[in-house]
């Protein structure tokens, strides 16, 4: 399954990047696109969830760098004053 990792520019402007075990996560962002600090969040869950499912799928465990992954962002966000703020992925790395 290919890896992905995916930079997201946060609100204070820093730059992170993500990891994802599957390309699925291009399917919920687009390079370029922004999205309010909530919905991102809320995409993240969908697409590191599905994600590890995948890897579920074809090995019999969920992916637990994907979890973590997905807690880091919600611990980044949780943090963020503004959550309709915008959230921009800069790009993907394979």
């Amino acid at each position: 399954m290919p890896e992905v990792l995916f930079r997201v520019r946060w609100p204070d402007d820093s730059v992170h990047r993500c990891y994802s075990p599957s390309t699925v996560i291009e399917e919920y962002f687009r390079v370029g696109g922004s999205s309010a600090l909530t919905e991102f969040v809320a995409l993240s869950r969908k697409a590191l969830t599905e994600a590890s499912e995948r890897v579920r799928a074809g090995h019999g465990f969920g992916c637990a760098r994907a979890e973590a992954q997905l807690a880091g962002i919600e611990l980044k966000a949780a943090g963020s004053a503004d959550q309709q703020a915008d959230i921009v992925v800069e790009g993907y790395e394979r």
